[in-house]
């Protein structure tokens, strides 16, 4: 190691550690980058005067309507400027055919119609699926046997659609994971003329025990059963190639993977397989468990959630759909 006091000296060309000595020089050579214009903001939506916290989502509130267009106008302010909506809908408007789900006066059409015309220009995109209007708790139908109805439910996802683009949706994002849905939905649209609504779908949608703080915003809990005969085994990603070719042959604009952490993989894969956008959800349950350690000290936020969008990011996925979105949006605008 030495001869004497002389430390040997090592005699390198390649020193990787010279592009890292300080900020501006690891700026030249970032790769990934996470900024406000990646997110999509998920926010829940209730039909309450008031805005009602959520326990297990600490920051996050089902919105009353003037809350709704509050939580928009901060977010707007530092650069979010999408948003996707989920309904809590009252126990007495659930019904096994989930007729709620198109009713052109129900609480998706309304706040998409106070959302477009306090800001034209606002990218709105809405969920289709059943279970936030189902007495089932199912995305799908069910039958007498229990077995969730296929062809049956794609007929009222196309109903749903159609009410949420005729209120002013600019993106149909169906999370149901119904075969052949994103075809009937792109079909209907079209046939109503409807053309420049475009089709976020839930391509690889995993049956995954992450999503029960969502669930519980929501009471969207299935009454009985699961949803492993319709949503994806967490074991399985070349399936998931196979769920991306149909979803771009049936007419999608952009494809999504949820949730977005523990499956960093797929999003990979998913990204070296198709030209589309790629989406990913940093789900509930995600979201959750920062936040739960970040308030015990036991990690930083601001790092923690930092890193975990870029690492999201860098996987592959264009957009990321995150309940950080303001958050994040206003740390970068801080740090400006």
């Amino acid at each position: 190691m030495s001869d004497g006091d002389r430390p040997y000296a090592l005699s390198l060309r390649s020193r990787p550690r010279r592009n890292r000595k300080n900020a501006t020089i690891r700026g030249f050579h970032r790769e990934t980058r996470v900024g406000p214009e990646h997110f999509i903001y998920p926010l829940f939506v209730h039909e309450g005067d008031a805005d009602e916290p959520i326990a297990s989502m600490p920051g996050c509130a089902r919105l009353s309507l003037a809350g709704l267009l509050r939580e928009v106008e901060a977010a707007r302010a530092v650069g979010v400027n999408a948003v996707v909506l989920f309904p809590k809908v009252p126990d007495a408007l659930k019904t096994a055919d989930g007729r709620e789900s198109y009713n052109p006066d129900g609480l998706i059409p309304r706040c998409l119609r106070a959302l477009k015309e306090r800001w034209p220009d606002l990218v709105t995109v809405t969920d289709v699926a059943l279970d936030p209007y189902s007495s089932d708790g199912h995305d799908g139908l069910v039958a007498p046997d229990g077995r969730i109805l296929n062809d049956e439910t794609v007929e009222v996802l196309c109903k749903q659609a159609l009410s949420q683009a005729r209120a002013g949706a600019d993106i149909i994002s169906p999370s149901d994971m119904m075969d052949g849905r994103v075809g009937a939905i792109r079909e209907a649209l079209d046939d109503e003329g409807f053309t420049e609504v475009s089709i976020l779908a839930y391509t690889a949608k995993y049956a995954s025990a992450y999503y029960g703080p969502f669930r519980d915003a929501l009471d969207s809990a299935p009454r009985g059963g699961d949803k492993k005969t319709y949503q994806m085994d967490p074991a399985n990603a070349r399936e998931a190639v196979r769920e991306v070719m149909l979803d771009e042959d049936e007419g999608a604009d952009m494809i999504m993977v949820k949730p977005a952490g523990p499956y960093l993989d797929v999003i990979r894969l998913v990204r070296e397989t198709t030209a589309l956008p790629v989406a990913a959800y940093q789900v509930s349950g995600e979201y959750a468990m920062l936040k739960a350690a970040s308030a015990r000290g036991w990690l930083d936020e601001r790092s923690v959630v930092l890193e975990s969008l870029t690492a999201i990011r860098r996987a592959g996925a264009d957009v990321i759909l995150t309940y950080f979105a303001r958050q994040v949006g206003e740390w970068l605008a801080g740090a400006r």
